[in-house]
């Protein structure tokens, strides 16, 4: 009887060593395909939450519309005044940039220094007021609204301080038309008369701000409460909010090259999306005719309006 041949045993440490390494290997195809995705999806994610917050706005703007409205019905067919002004007779006063929310002072004794005083009852949430894709809210925002004629900055307790917001607001507004050299006239009321624009509501997007110079050292540079590409921030103050800003410095940027959506309400109570290509620029105005408009710098700068505001 033969020899029984008897079976080679195998190293288990080879197989295991074997079966480690294809783990390893598994294990980076596995991670470089979940960056690969994570780089495709970041892009789409932040266009998600960029489309949301466009919506938003858009529904926040809808909410002023129809809260100015009902204010209307409710007062014989006319719009709140407006509070974008300075001065304390009715003689000598002058006009304010249209984002103030809270204003310096009373204009006259039977008109009130805060929008939240007339629409306050029509609109609760300070949030509405505030565009959803402006940097950072002001600090008090739904304090202001709530004190209305009355709020006072406790950073600043000694003067009665304004709010300036990231909306514009154009109903009883009047501002000078740049290129046309020509008066822009708010809406009184929802029926509207000739020469009234229909616009009600519109995000910030204007060029030459002032307060631009506390980033780029000059006010020469665009800004908007909606962001941009390359766009940095202009911060705000004790009575503002920042906003977004992009100062051209090659020459290269302009109107038709700036990548922004807007967004603004109408009259009739339609809120529509606009692109930069589409405005027209509006200065504030010196005086309460619309006539005179502030010097290019220093100064609040222009604020451009979209281009069917005019019809």
């Amino acid at each position: 009887m033969g020899e029984s041949v008897r079976p080679q045993r195998r190293n288990p440490s080879v197989n295991y060593k074997r079966n480690k390494a294809v783990t390893l290997i598994e294990l980076l195809v596995s991670l470089a395909i979940i960056m690969m995705l994570v780089a495709i999806m970041v892009p789409v994610l932040n266009r998600g939450r960029r489309n949301a917050r466009a919506v938003q706005t858009m529904n926040n703007q809808r909410q002023i519309v129809v809260a100015v409205t009902s204010f209307a019905s409710d007062n014989d067919g006319r719009y709140p005044e407006s509070v974008a002004t300075i001065g304390v007779l009715e003689e000598h006063w002058n006009w304010q940039e249209p984002t103030m929310l809270t204003s310096f002072r009373v204009r006259g004794s039977w008109m009130h220094r805060s929008m939240s005083s007339y629409l306050r009852s029509y609109i609760e949430d300070a949030s509405i007021m505030f565009c959803p894709n402006a940097p950072k809210k002001y600090k008090y925002l739904q304090e202001a609204w709530d004190a209305g004629d009355e709020w006072d900055n406790p950073e600043t307790p000694a003067i009665r301080d304004p709010v300036i917001g990231t909306y514009c607001f154009y109903w009883n507004y009047v501002g000078f038309l740049d290129e046309q050299k020509s008066v822009f006239r708010g809406p009184l009321g929802p029926s509207g008369e000739a020469g009234q624009s229909k616009l009600l509501v519109s995000d910030y997007f204007g060029y030459g701000h002032w307060r631009n110079k506390l980033v780029y050292g000059t006010s020469k540079a665009y800004g908007s409460c909606e962001i941009f590409k390359n766009a940095a921030v202009t911060p705000g103050t004790l009575v503002s909010s920042d906003f977004w800003s992009y100062r051209d410095d090659d020459g290269k940027v302009n109107l038709d090259t700036l990548d922004i959506r807007l967004h603004a309400g109408y009259t009739d109570g339609h809120v529509e999306r606009y692109g930069p290509s589409e405005v027209v620029p509006m200065k504030v105005s010196m005086t309460s005719d619309g006539s005179v408009p502030y010097p290019s710098e220093p100064g609040p700068g222009v604020f451009y309006l979209p281009g069917n505001a005019l019809y």
